[in-house]
Parts: structure tokens; C-alpha cells; sequence
């Protein structure tokens, strides 16, 4: 678990704790030790067990886990994904904060895995967005690879793409695609660029420019994207994106995309419902 998921976690714990847990340290001895075990209540995809496990260990690393599920598999109401042992005011402490990570990471890794299952059987990937929760963009998008989805950007600082306000801010679509180059070279930096079309005659002047690695088609119509697919004949990845539901993205996929990028996964979403119950 690398220091910035480490790091937010311990946020996590002292935004909860606080000046103590004063339910438990007022009802049970301080040298009480007890057993719960993590208890699935629902259909899904399990997310954030690695993440629950940290939890535990920066509350009290004398706790010990007993786990039974990865991260990616698939779960069923009454499953047990892990047990802990130890002090019972350290498992109490711990409890809710490794809940609140599991479910929302497992309820995003289970709506991914719908859409990544719709379009079963054709080439497109399935990718997030930025659209995540502040300060948990590292968790939700681990969710969606468990789901079986792909990353997009991680953040600003990872790939550029040059969207319609980019272009429109530049001067037009060759004004953005050459400074970018530019920039780039100057800057040493060797990462991806991609860029929105907002129809076909633009799909065509940033092939024309080809400083691009990918062309992200944004609200196209399936008969664009189709089109425009024919158009960049693998030239550059292609991506859909805008507006993309369940009941169109089978279609989309079979236009030939490479990519579409589903805001959903990670914005409209929910937990799965699970909970960590004392056992004898």
C-alpha cells in the first residue's frame, strides 16, 4: 500500500477518532480481546479489501486478519471475505472506516463490471473518468480495475487532452495541437495527447495535424462514430465519450472505439452493503 493511500487513511482515522472512541473505552476493558468477521450483504464485486487490511494495521498493527477474498472476485450475499482478532476497542475503532472503503470501492467495482459485461465479446475497454470523489480518486479508480475497467488519466498531470474550451481558448484545433507539441518538446515530457471532436470535420483536421496519439469523439451520434472510426483508421486510438448509458454502450463498442469513457462508474453509484459483526 503505497504512503499516499497510507496517508489518507490516517487523515481518515483522526478525522474519526478524534480525542477517543469514547463508546468503547467507557464499555469495554482496555485489555479486552474478541473476533468479528466481515459479512457481505449483497451481489457484487469485492473492492478494497487490501485498503480495509491498512485500516486495521494503523489503528493496531497487533491485529491479525484472516482473509478468504481478494480484490476482483466476485461475491454473494452471506460470504465472508475476512476475520480480524485482537483488541476489541482497536477492531471497534477500525470498524467503520475499513466498511466505509469497502463498500463504496466495492460498489463502484460492481458497477463497472455491468459495463465492462455489456460489452462482452467486442474490443472496447471501459474507462473512468475524473469524475470522482475529492481526496478519493486513488481508491475509486483502484474500484474500477478490480471491476475490470480501465484507468483513465490519473489526474492533469498524467496525459493532456485538449477539450472543446482548450481548443476554443487557443484559437482553434491546429493552434492548440502545435503549442501542445511545442510545450512538450520544450518541457521534455513524454506523455499522451489526446483530443475531443466535436464532429466529423473536426475528427479530420486533427488527423490532418497528427500531433495526437488518440481522438476522444464527444456526444457523436452512432453513425458518427462509426464514420469517424472508417476516418482515423487506426491512426490514432479512438474514444467515446458523452452521455454514454448501459442501454447505448454495446452500440457505441461496436462501432470499433478503442475506449469508452463512462462517468457513472464512479459518480453515480452504490455501496454494497456489507458489515463486521463480533463472532464468539
Amino acid at each position: 500500500m503505497n504512503s499516499e493511500i497510507e496517508k489518507h487513511i490516517l487523515i481518515a482515522i483522526n478525522e474519526d477518532l478524534g480525542s477517543g472512541d469514547h463508546s468503547a473505552l467507557a464499555s469495554i476493558p482496555s485489555e479486552a480481546e474478541s473476533s468479528a468477521q466481515l459479512i457481505i450483504k449483497d451481489n457484487g464485486v469485492l473492492s478494497g479489501i487490501e485498503v480495509a487490511k491498512t485500516v486495521f494495521n494503523l489503528i493496531d498493527s497487533k491485529l491479525k486478519i484472516q482473509q478468504f477474498l481478494n480484490d476482483g472476485v466476485e461475491i454473494s450475499k452471506g460470504d465472508i471475505a475476512f476475520k480480524v482478532n485482537g483488541n476489541a476497542q482497536s477492531i471497534l475503532k477500525a470498524e467503520r472506516l475499513a466498511l466505509n472503503y469497502m463498500q463504496r470501492m466495492s460498489g463502484i467495482a460492481t458497477t463497472t463490471q455491468v459495463y465492462v459485461k455489456k460489452i462482452a465479446g467486442l474490443d472496447s475497454k471501459i474507462l473512468d473518468t475524473r469524475k470522482t470523489t475529492p481526496g478519493m480518486r486513488v481508491f475509486e479508480k483502484m474500484a474500477v480495475v478490480h471491476g475490470g475497467g480501465v484507468n483513465h488519466r490519473f489526474g492533469l498531470f498524467d496525459m493532456i487532452m485538449l477539450k472543446d474550451n482548450h481548443i476554443d481558448y487557443a484559437g482553434g484545433i491546429d493552434e492548440a495541437m502545435n503549442a501542445t507539441a511545442i510545450y512538450l518538446a520544450n518541457n521534455e515530457l513524454n506523455i499522451k495527447v489526446e483530443v475531443e471532436a466535436r464532429d466529423l470535420s473536426e475528427v479530420e483536421q486533427i488527423l490532418r495535424n497528427g500531433k495526437a496519439d488518440r481522438i476522444m469523439f464527444d456526444n457523436f451520434s452512432f453513425e458518427d462514430t462509426r464514420k469517424g472510426v472508417e476516418l482515423v483508421n487506426n491512426l490514432m486510438e479512438t474514444e467515446s465519450s458523452g452521455g454514454i448509458t448501459l442501454d447505448t454502450i454495446r452500440e457505441y463498442a461496436d462501432c470499433g472505439v478503442d475506449y469508452i469513457s463512462v462517468g457513472a462508474l464512479t459518480h453515480q453509484i452504490q455501496s454494497l452493503d456489507m458489515s463486521l459483526k463480533a463472532i464468539d
